[in-house]
């Protein structure tokens, strides 16, 4: 199995400064090919969000440097990485809340990272940036730490009402801005001919699942440059829909060698 990535970022239509950042990048190893992908979203309403984003996005980045070669050498399992994922994210945790008090401000950011290989996925997720799995249909694979979602899962909320709920931005935690940070993870098969995509909210609250899937499917997702323009597209449709936030997508697209 092999992969086709592409990715588009824009600061939108209020924002001084584009807050979200991310990393991709697609490795050879004698397993075969594996991608991993990171997307951060610094806080729109806190001091210095682009800061707290690129700071664990940089994380990644050195673990994919150091530590990921090793253990696709060596092997390894969910277990293991689950617990350096998890290191990550309370690590900085701490780092970002220290160096912003520091300054006597606040900062932080979502994560959401994934890495595929040719047989599985595995996730990690804090705050309400999202993984969604694209094939036959359009499928959530994070589930967001936000207020409205606890209330849909609690039954005081239907899905529709907390997409217009005004507390829809109010995360339950998020790292640099929380006490304590417990990831949620997730992992799965990964299916052939099929869309991986990682966004941050400010991609999806003014586009319908119906978009997302018409534009974001394998069978319109079959080069980098169709991928580039159908993701432009949608990022272009939701500033013409007035989105406020900073707007991050990451489309990966699996297909047989």
């Amino acid at each position: 199995m092999n992969f086709l990535i592409s990715a588009v970022t824009d600061i939108g239509l209020t924002k001084s400064t584009n807050q979200d950042c991310y990393f991709v990048s697609r490795f050879k190893t004698k397993q075969g090919n594996v991608v991993l992908a990171v997307l951060c979203d610094g806080m729109g309403g806190l001091s210095k969000g682009e800061i707290a984003s690129s700071s664990v996005i940089n994380a990644f980045k050195k673990w994919s440097e150091t530590r990921l070669p090793q253990l696709l050498e060596t092997g390894f399992n969910e277990v293991t990485l689950q617990a350096e994922w998890n290191e990550i994210a309370v690590s900085f945790n701490r780092k970002i809340m220290d160096y912003a008090r520091s300054f006597g401000t606040n900062m932080g950011t979502t994560l959401v990272a994934m890495l595929l290989t040719e047989t599985y996925f595995f996730i990690i997720n804090v705050g309400d940036s999202r993984v969604y799995e694209i094939s036959n249909q359009l499928r959530v694979l994070t589930t967001d730490q936000t207020v409205v979602a606890r209330e849909v899962e609690l039954g005081n909320l239907t899905p529709e009402e907390a997409e217009r709920d005004p507390r829809r931005s109010v995360l339950l935690q998020c790292i640099g801005a929380s006490d304590e940070v417990i990831p949620d993870f997730f992992m799965g098969n990964v299916m052939q001919d099929a869309v991986y995509m990682l966004c941050s909210d400010g991609f999806r609250h003014e586009i319908t699942p119906d978009e997302i899937y018409s534009y974001m499917n394998a069978s319109v997702m079959t080069s980098v440059p169709q991928m580039q323009a159908n993701m432009q597209a949608l990022v272009e449709t939701n500033k013409q829909r007035q989105e406020r936030d900073n707007i991050t997508v990451i489309g990966i697209r699996t297909y047989a060698e």
